[in-house]
């Protein structure tokens, strides 16, 4: 039986357990569309009004069902729109599969000027993903989709891009799907272990620190149990957050344990870039014995100088290092007192704690934190708790304004009903305001939350400190609770911490989205809190 390479894609993308893509459709993905429609009790396609939100969506999907997020856009402008959202989930180690139209084959490279024609987009792909490839026939479909899946999740997941050309996907075929084979997760060098192993229990004052590699449930349980066997404090990264819960007595967050870290003989590195803000390592050796766990090679080299660098799973290689180390769980050290002049440190911004409160407290435990780049999404890094592994989602090292509205409607399509709260400032909300109508139309069930102080404020600060004036950072904006409801979307505006807490309390259960504006005033600086000294 013959089919169009569409029809192949659509057929490939059920075998890999895809049951949604986020998406623009157009004229070089028309064979595409037409295969998902064939197909729409088995997959769903949920059409953004922007190519950004839609890859996006992709990545706030992927970080929270589990699976990786899938996206498919146009070639040209529909690839560079979502471009940003590619760069973030690079950053952040999310697996979005990208699927890219492309103009037709035999024009490739040519400069025809055909339609949505760049020069070299396969380059533009290749540096915004971990791997990317073309398919150059219908036949090719199938292995092409099996191999960009098994590398967006294997080793350090990343996002993946594939190319294929209109008349690829109208081409037709007798081949058929490829099965997924299990994906091994890899060997683990057992000298390298028992080395880490021998550092770790001759160690006085063990100190691990947790990233982003440790952001699963089974990940979570295996840094635990080591923690706890060694009476190690754990502290988090940024996009670690919740790697162990923050009601755990040894989780503490990088403010709280900077001087944990200073006083320690070993540290083990989880899962973590172990860089700073300035591009410095966390920890410099020298007074420190330094240990690695990452599933990334790259990530243990210079400017970081690890003593011993275990290049496998996390889980695999805590697993591992637990069930080896002597004897049983040493005495947990008190961290009481590094809380507390955190707390100390943390009252110099208390006007944001205030609302940070009040959204962890109207969110159950397995809700779903979107933070942003807006004053109180910079105190949240320091001052929001988490609970669950994989419930804190940032935009890391990429730091991409805008990025939150989209991302936390992905992610509230992949929570399969947990509560997700997305918090964003006026001016990043402006980059996706949009999808406001993708929200109403699909019934995505997110909160979002608008801090309105009509300026780009953070921006704003700066120059003014800096320079004393200020250019290009007022904002004109909308009615933002008028403007949802146009949009079908309910919309309320809070002035208090206990209203802001009352309408989340509200919308749990639902599957209507609801936006929350907040009018916002001038807030401390967060930054000097959140500056990360490179310790020696």
């Amino acid at each position: 039986m013959t089919k169009t390479g569409g029809e192949l894609l659509t057929e490939q993308l059920i075998a890999e357990g895809v049951q949604t893509i986020f998406g623009v459709p157009g004229i070089q993905l028309d064979y595409a569309m037409d295969g998902l429609a064939q197909n729409r009790e088995s997959i769903d396609f949920i059409s953004a009004r922007h190519e950004q939100g839609a890859a996006y969506m992709a990545d706030g999907y992927a970080r929270v069902a589990g699976r990786p997020g899938v996206c498919m856009v146009v070639p040209g402008p529909g690839l560079l729109n979502a471009g940003a959202a590619l760069s973030t989930a690079f950053a952040t180690n999310s697996p979005v599969v990208c699927i890219a139209g492309q103009i037709p084959s035999p024009t490739i490279g040519r400069g025809l000027g055909m339609l949505h024609e760049i020069q070299g987009q396969t380059d533009l792909l290749r540096a915004l993903t971990k791997w990317n490839g073309i398919a150059k026939s219908p036949e090719e479909i199938p292995g092409l989709v099996r191999e960009a899946f098994k590398q967006a999740t294997s080793g350090r997941p990343r996002p993946v891009g594939i190319e294929i050309p209109p008349d690829v996907l109208q081409g037709k075929t007798t081949a058929g799907a490829v099965s997924p084979s299990g994906d091994s997760a890899g060997e683990i060098d057992e000298d390298s272990v028992s080395r880490v192993v021998e550092l770790l229990a001759a160690a006085e004052r063990p100190v691990i620190v947790a990233g982003g590699g440790v952001r699963d449930a089974a990940a979570s349980a295996a840094l635990q149990a080591l923690a706890e066997r060694l009476g190690a404090p754990v502290i988090t990264s940024r996009n670690g957050k919740g790697a162990v819960s923050d009601r755990h007595p040894l989780v503490l967050s990088r403010l709280a344990g900077a001087e944990v870290l200073e006083n320690a003989d070993v540290v083990l590195a989880i899962g973590t870039r172990f860089i700073t803000m300035t591009g410095r390592p966390v920890v410099r050796p020298g007074r420190h014995r330094l240990i690695a766990i990452n599933a990334d090679p790259a990530d243990v080299r210079a400017p970081r100088e690890f003593e011993v660098a275990v290049i496998a799973d996390a889980r695999i290689a805590m697993e591992a290092i637990t069930n080896s180390l002597p004897g049983g769980k040493r005495a947990a050290p008190v961290l009481d007192g590094y809380r507390e002049r955190e707390r100390d440190a943390l009252s110099a911004i208390e006007p944001q704690l205030e609302w940070l409160r009040a959204i962890r407290a109207a969110m159950p435990d397995d809700g779903i934190f979107v933070e942003e780049l807006t004053q109180v999404g910079y105190a949240a890094r320091l001052a929001f708790p988490v609970y669950e592994p994989g419930t804190y989602v940032t935009p890391g090292y990429q730091g991409t304004l805008g990025y939150g509205f989209p991302t936390g409607l992905g992610a509230a399509v992949g929570a399969k009903g947990r509560q997700v709260v997305s918090i964003n400032g006026d001016g990043g909300f402006g980059w996706a305001l949009q999808e406001l109508s993708t929200a109403a139309k699909y019934g995505i069930g997110l909160v979002t939350v608008v801090f309105s102080n009509d300026a780009f404020g953070n921006v704003q600060r700066i120059q003014s400190e800096t320079f004393g004036r200020n250019i290009g950072v007022d904002l004109k904006n909308p009615d933002f609770v008028a403007l949802a409801r146009e949009f079908g979307v309910a919309g309320e505006r809070v002035t208090t911490p206990e209203a802001l807490e009352k309408a989340i309390r509200n919308a749990r259960g639902t599957d209507a989205p609801v936006l929350l504006e907040v009018p916002f005033g001038e807030v401390p600086s967060p930054w000097k809190l959140l500056a990360e000294p490179s310790i020696g």
